[in-house]
């Protein structure tokens, strides 16, 4: 059994019991899920109370699924990039025709940046975060955290790419670093009217039959209200799934099982 979660944006107690609720996590917050898989999507930091904590428990279910004989694995998302980015570069100004005159603290501060996170942010958080993948192929599952081609740029393969993100991430490069958030911010590649065509020649060059992604809230592609929505929603003639509840707009925290055909919501007709 394979489970994603994604944008939890610093809600750890909604984490919690939707674990629970999955069955992954017990009364003393410790894994019960066995062999089962699951990823992180990225975007653990910002807009929400506690980030640290939801890196924390993160790592502590890598270490007891581990244990078990199960998986907890997670990717890098753009907010991870934006927190390293505010801990490392601060408010120096990025150079390039890229930046203009922007720097990491004003869009950290403008994107739900919070201060206790960056406070409690150590060496050891940075080097987990640092070595972080940004796309990981889970048989026919191509897991992203935003819903954008911009991962192409950095290669043809998955090892490429991955490679090529954490290279840039373990450097000091302020403009590559801010080419990083700013690519990784991008989104709706695949909901235009020929989303289904951009996600299959993603696919087919990356592997997989289907790209599964948070970033984007739900509610967004069907104009519902973040509170409404109850599941994940297959679109692009179900060659995408997005998995972003919207917590950070008052939507549910989603746990989706993956290895069977989700409940999915249906776009809002208007």
């Amino acid at each position: 059994m394979h489970y994603v979660v994604g944008d939890v944006h610093g809600h750890v107690e909604h984490l919690v019991a939707a674990l629970r609720n999955a069955k992954l996590l017990d009364s003393d917050r410790a894994w019960c899920g066995g062999q089962a898989r699951l990823t992180v999507l990225g975007d653990c930091f910002d807009r929400g109370p506690d980030g640290i904590a939801v890196v924390d428990l993160v790592r502590r279910l890598q270490d007891q699924a581990g244990t078990a004989g199960g998986r907890v694995d997670a990717l890098i998302g753009n907010h991870e990039i934006l927190a390293l980015g505010m801990n490392l570069f601060g408010d120096r100004l990025v150079s390039s025709d890229l930046g203009g005159r922007r720097s990491f603290a004003r869009s950290w501060a403008v994107n739900g940046g919070q201060v206790h996170d960056q406070e409690r942010l150590t060496d050891d958080h940075i080097a987990w975060l640092r070595g972080l993948d940004s796309v990981i192929l889970a048989g026919p599952d191509l897991l992203l955290h935003a819903d954008t081609t911009e991962y192409l740029r950095w290669g043809d393969t998955s090892e490429q790419i991955n490679d090529a993100i954490r290279e840039v991430l373990a450097g000091d490069d302020l403009e590559r670093w801010w080419e990083c958030w700013v690519r990784l911010t991008s989104r709706y590649a695949f909901a235009g009217f020929d989303g289904e065509r951009v996600a299959e020649e993603m696919l087919d060059r990356l592997g997989g039959e289907r790209i599964v992604h948070g970033h984007s809230f739900i509610s967004t592609f069907t104009g519902q209200d973040p509170s409404q929505v109850t599941g994940p929603l297959s679109y692009a003639g179900g060659r995408a799934l997005a998995i972003d509840g919207g917590i950070a707009g008052g939507g549910p925290c989603l746990v989706v099982r993956l290895d069977h055909e989700p409940e999915t919501n249906q776009p809002h007709r208007r």
